[in-house]
């Protein structure tokens, strides 16, 4: 399956933004180079999450498992362009589920293990899998169970344990069967090897296809963001099936010979052991943890990250406090991501900016001609800013409008979808992010939201994520963002909602009021309405899901009508 027209294909390697290399052409290299280097590993508490042993596997035992898997798809009649759902934690079989499915030229569709019935049986219909994989269980996820109840019974069900081993140890009958089997199906790192699912504003899941190359031109830009060297050990702590763990640390581990130490799910104190005991040099950490480290120096203090060089956050909007903690007491830069499955690849780093109110909410602006940003992202990347009304391209400083996007790390269109809207003449993305035009000279995007997600308060247009990271520092809070609510006068109005600290006094309308115009907000950005939750809406990245605060608030108001 291949997506990309055959100009694009010819254009992007003439410029050597896309080569010829697949997944498994990077594993096999590493093999040559680094055989015993350690490829991936198992977090230290995987019999409590799954019952089995942890895996601490090479790159020579990672190629030699993905080939015994690779002939176990092939047993199971799949092969070429089929699509297999994968739904693992992060566990070292997810890693060779994409090894594997790379060697056959399957197209691996992984889904995080939160999803249940309603989205698997949305994917399944979208996809038309030939298979899925999974394991017995997760915590208290039945997964198995669950797959065999939801899906059509067309679908093979394969569950590691049972239906699929891990063989790690060399075997030459099952390189002599792939080595036949890829004789008369060559690789091509056009074809498509993920199909990546997101959410994005709305509750449906939108199928994303991405090809080797497209995920390589990301691993680029994401390790030169985070300054990968060869030799280094990352911890993954974002679910391993989209863009941050795959574009982030899966394609460059391959790429510059890295090893991947797996952790899932989130947890404070095991994660900052596995960041001292496995000597860890680089993670990704979402903005909400690194904000709880930032007010925990007591905990930090516990342990020894000597080796520890960065850390990467994204997701969400970051709080300049936060980063100023990690670089004046822990002696950390904190590097800001901000990506997307369909191929937004913009980053902020200390090379950009020491300043930390910049890096936290600006991202150069890639592929616009600045000469000051040379890089590889700069020249494979293509950015604009448009106006959302007009349509037409904005230059000057200060005005808002919807970032669009071009270049070798971005799909061809969303799967099953009509994408003529998604796309300009020129070929450019419509992300539907709203950014403006920043900075002294003006270098930097600062995102303003999601055009779906502007509050519109009687025709003042308010970015929430702009009040979202003022509310990071709310005291005696553990989370806090705000959504629109609507209203007969103004249309709608802004809603925060708070997650308090056990055993805190419930903060007031009136004293949130008065936290945020100490800090010099304008009185009409204001919340008018408060609202206490337990938790907020998030998706497997992290992110808050707007549109479902949106629904529970809209509920709560009807009921009290």
């Amino acid at each position: 399956m291949i997506t990309s027209p055959q100009q694009r294909i010819k254009e992007y390697t003439e410029r050597n933004w896309w080569g010829h290399e697949t997944l498994h052409d990077l594993l096999q290299r590493q093999v040559e180079k680094n055989p015993e280097l350690l490829a991936v590993a198992d977090q230290p508490n995987r019999g409590e999450l799954t019952g089995d042993a942890p895996y601490r596997l090479t790159y020579s035992e990672l190629n030699d498992a993905s080939t015994a898997l690779a002939c176990q798809l092939i047993d199971a009649d799949i092969g070429a362009d089929d699509v297999v759902i994968v739904q693992l934690p992060n566990i070292a079989e997810l890693v060779i589920c994409y090894m594997a499915c790379s060697k056959v030229g399957a197209i691996i569709s992984p889904i995080p293990v939160q999803y249940g019935r309603h989205e698997l049986t949305h994917i399944s219909a979208m996809v038309s899998p030939k298979a899925m994989i999974t394991i017995d269980s997760f915590r208290d996820l039945p997964l198995a169970k669950n797959a065999q109840e939801y899906l059509d019974d067309r679908i093979a069900l394969l569950v590691f344990g049972k239906d699929l081993q891990v063989n790690s140890s060399p075997d030459e009958t099952y390189q002599l069967q792939l080595s036949r089997y890829q004789q008369f199906h060559p690789a091509d790192a056009n074809h498509i090897i993920t199909i990546c699912w997101t959410s994005g504003t709305t509750g449906t899941p939108k199928g994303v296809p991405r090809s080797h190359n497209m995920w390589i031109a990301t691993a680029r830009c994401c390790a030169e963001a985070g300054n990968y060297q060869a030799g280094d050990r990352f911890l993954n702590v974002f679910p391993l099936v989209n863009m941050a763990s795959i574009g982030g640390f899966l394609f460059p581990a391959l790429i510059t010979g890295c090893s991947i130490i797996l952790h899932h799910p989130l947890d404070p104190s095991l994660y900052l052991s596995q960041l001292q005991n496995e000597k860890i040099t680089f993670t990704l950490a979402p903005p909400l943890l690194l904000n709880q480290l930032a007010k925990s120096p007591d905990m930090w203090g516990q342990f020894d990250f000597s080796n520890l060089r960065s850390i990467g956050s994204g997701s969400a909007p970051l709080a300049p406090w936060m980063i100023d903690t990690f670089s004046q007491k822990y002696g950390l830069d904190v590097i800001n991501f901000y990506g997307s499955n369909e191929g937004i690849s913009l980053f902020c780093t200390p090379m950009h900016t020491a300043d930390s109110d910049i890096r936290a909410t600006m991202f150069p602006r890639l592929g616009c001609g600045i000469d000051h940003f040379d890089s590889y992202a700069n020249k494979a990347l293509l950015s604009k800013v448009v106006d959302i009304d007009t349509g037409e391209v904005i230059t000057q400083v200060g005005q808002v409008g919807e970032l669009l996007f071009a270049g070798a790390t971005v799909f061809d269109g969303y799967l099953c979808t009509d994408n003529t809207e998604l796309f300009r003449d020129d070929g450019y993305f419509h992300t539907g992010d709203l950014v403006e035009i920043c900075g002294e000279p003006p270098w930097f995007y600062r995102i303003a939201g999601r055009s779906k997600d502007i509050i519109n308060r009687g025709g003042m247009k308010i970015s929430p994520a702009e009040i979202d990271i003022l509310l990071e520092g709310l005291p005696d809070s553990t989370e806090a963002a705000v959504c629109k609510y609507q209203d007969d006068e103004l249309g709608e109005k802004i809603c925060a909602c708070i997650v308090m600290e056990p055993n805190t006094e419930i903060i007031t309308l009136e004293k949130l009021s008065d936290y945020l115009s100490a800090l010099g907000i304008a009185k009409f950005k204001l919340p008018e309405r408060i609202e206490f939750f337990t938790h907020l809406p998030r998706n497997p990245l992290a992110k808050v899901q707007r549109f479902m605060l949106e629904d529970s608030v809209s509920q709560r108001q009807q009921e009290n009508i």
